[in-house]
């Protein structure tokens, strides 16, 4: 079949990772097993044992195993040659045991893994979404199930940013997207999902439904704890996170699978006001959070990898960024005390996952921004990090895709996704997925030209820092852009570039383009790495993505049926969409990326047609391929229909 040219043609040369059929055991239901004694015990104790009748009850005739981590969240041992630990308690930790390589723990309904006993003595103080009934005394044993599971070293993982639903509306976009994947997918090689934080968005009641929709995909699921997964009505970072650890676990814990070992972080501490010393934090300030990691969970990671061998592979996940691109300049946005982290990491080979910042994000050992070094105390990065964009992208807003969901890009110009790392021992390969388009599209091209730049001068200055504008005509709307792939003979003289954006390229990657098959342009990337701050305005922005977040055609939405109730639609918490369709808040639109390339236009081509062809290699060795068509006139046509109606 020959494809038009007016329609994109994409081709893929990739190597990826032969991945054996995994042998997960989606069925293995139950909990730990909790033994009640007379409320005497002090200290915490029972047994890790293989759960030879998958009962998960330690009957008298099952085996402990030996070697498996148990903590308190504090310290960390190892079971002795019986299988059985005991750790000192307090009156409120999280008692989990690092899941070991080659088993499973039991999962509940949902598919979350059973592995933590939470004691609380006198549970959580009043809080809207209830927090953590109240435990009592300390149990007699607390005992961990385990059933052998032959994953081996070679599996995969889906690694999802900010779900971020405020409601149930929103819930039914998770619903459309995440969850109509996970059903419809393969996921005999997928051992794990992981959720980067902001599962929720603010309204912890719908944590339920979010769990239903999710375990459709039969794969285990663990959570990172996130800035809107908070108890916002707690007076202290002790309470802030109860409600997210009854429904999903601890919020910072460790497992295994293969040879690598997954640490999950909690760097949200809520409220900071008083406790650090930023004028955010301020005792007089709005309760707000800061991006730290606390002196107890670093003392735990610290426990904790010295019982893991150096050879495994470690993945660090936390929700707000260890660093970033997007939000260099901000201190509650990445990680305040990174030093220490990297301090007790030291040599080990690291992957760092992370979400927050609604942007997809590659950051290569030796790269930096400016910022860093005054907001995290730390220069070029020590270890490969991944912010995985998110589900969400931005915040659910914007107008609907074919699916019915918005399509609303991310704020670095990368399209709703997420991350399927394949894991072979300790190498692995990250790759992006959009929920819209085949594997194979992982960039898209536009054109920055002279009508484009002047256009969006005009978009910048009306579009507001923060929430969109409600009654006011938009002075430019993606009407007054016109047709973006036709240029003109006065565009290309007076300087215009292809800008490409490919959605997970890195300082690594090498992008090349060529018109009508001649000889290729290097394109060079619109951020260096090398230190210095963000580039931004019209001569950075992605035209395409601009062009998409420019108009907001469903803002303009009502009925006289549903009246003031069916007005343009809601995002946040419950802020309301409407008026005229303008652009998206200042801070959404892509005015800057990490991952856009440029190559100059020559000074001149022929009128007529062109083919545009871009190659892109990632750092592991794999090519994309897009192929645009354009148009070059000498001066623009008028696209809309010319006669009347009687052709007069």
């Amino acid at each position: 079949m020959t494809i038009p040219y007016s329609r994109l043609t994409i081709l893929v040369v990739a190597s990826v990772i032969a991945l054996p059929v995994q042998a997960k055991d989606p069925d293995y239901r139950g909990t730990i097993d909790v033994v009640r004694g007379d409320g005497a015990a002090t200290r915490a104790s029972g047994a890790v044992f293989e759960d030879a009748n998958r009962n998960a009850r330690f009957d008298a005739d099952e085996k402990g195993i030996s070697g498996v981590l148990v903590s308190n969240g504090r310290e960390v041992v190892q079971t002795d040659a019986d299988g059985r630990y005991s750790l000192p308690a307090y009156d409120d930790m999280n008692l989990f045991i690092t899941k070991p390589a080659g088993y499973s723990t039991p999962v509940d309904d949902d598919m979350i893994p059973q592995f933590n006993y939470i004691h609380k003595v006198k549970g959580s103080p009043p809080l809207r979404f209830g927090g953590i009934a109240p435990t009592g005394p300390l149990p007699e044993a607390i005992n961990f199930p385990l059933v052998p599971d032959p994953v081996g070293d070679r599996f995969q993982c889906l690694i999802f940013g900010d779900p971020q639903p405020y409601s149930n509306r929103e819930l039914g976009f998770v619903r459309d997207t995440a969850g109509k994947m996970l059903a419809e997918r393969d996921n005999a090689k997928t051992e794990c999902l992981l959720f980067e934080g902001d599962v929720m968005g603010d309204d912890l009641s719908l944590y339920p439904r979010f769990k239903s929709i999710v375990a459709a995909g039969g794969v285990p699921q663990y959570f990172v704890a996130g800035n809107h997964d908070l108890d916002f009505d707690a007076t202290r970072d002790a309470d802030s996170l109860d409600t997210f650890r009854r429904e999903w676990g601890p919020e910072y814990y460790s497992f295994d699978i293969g040879k690598v070992h997954f640490v999950v972080l909690d760097n949200v501490l809520y409220p900071c006001n008083g406790i650090d010393p930023h004028p955010f934090c301020a005792p007089s300030a709005e309760p707000t959070y800061n991006g730290v990691i606390s002196e107890r969970q670093l003392e735990w990671l610290k426990n904790d990898l010295a019982l893991v061998p150096k050879d495994k592979l470690i993945v660090l996940n936390a929700h707000i960024p260890f660093v970033s691109f997007a939000d260099a300049g901000e201190k509650k946005h990445q990680t305040d005390n990174l030093a220490k982290l990297y301090e007790i990491v030291g040599d080990r080979r690291v992957l760092g996952l992370s979400g927050h910042t609604h942007t997809t994000e590659q950051i290569l050992p030796g790269e930096s921004y400016a910022g860093w070094q005054e907001h995290t105390g730390t220069g070029p990065a020590k270890f490969h990090m991944i912010i995985a964009g998110a589900l969400s992208a931005s915040w659910w807003s914007g107008d609907l895709n074919d699916q019915g969901v918005p399509r609303a890009r991310q704020r670095l110009g990368a399209p709703r996704g997420y991350y399927v790392i394949d894991f072979d021992g300790t190498d692995y390969v990250d790759t992006y997925r959009t929920f819209e388009n085949p594997s194979a599209k992982q960039m898209h091209v536009s054109f920055n030209t002279p009508r484009f730049r002047a256009w969006a001068e005009k978009l910048f200055a009306f579009a507001k820092p923060s929430d969109p504008p409600t009654e006011e005509v938009p002075t430019v709307t993606v009407n007054d852009l016109g047709d973006q792939n036709m240029l003109t003979l006065a565009d290309l003289k007076e300087g215009s570039w292809v800008a490409i954006n490919v959605w997970n390229g890195s300082k690594d990657s090498v992008v090349k383009v060529s018109i009508d098959g001649g000889e290729p342009i290097v394109a060079r990337r619109t951020q260096e790495g090398d230190g210095e701050a963000a580039h931004v305005g019209v001569d950075f922005a992605d035209p395409l993505a601009v062009a998409e977040q420019s108009t907001n055609g469903r803002m303009a939405f009502r009925s006289t049926t549903g009246g003031a109730a069916t007005e343009g639609f809601q995002t946040w918490q419950g802020f309301q969409w409407k008026g005229p369709p303008g652009p998206f808040p200042d801070r959404m639109l892509t005015r800057q990326s990490s991952h856009l390339w440029r190559a100059d236009l020559p000074g001149s081509l022929p009128e007529g047609p062109h083919v545009l062809t871009v190659l892109t290699t990632d750092r592991y060795g794999r090519t994309f391929r897009e192929v645009v068509r354009f148009e070059v006139v000498e001066k623009l046509p008028p696209l809309d229909w010319r006669f009347g109606r009687n052709f007069e």
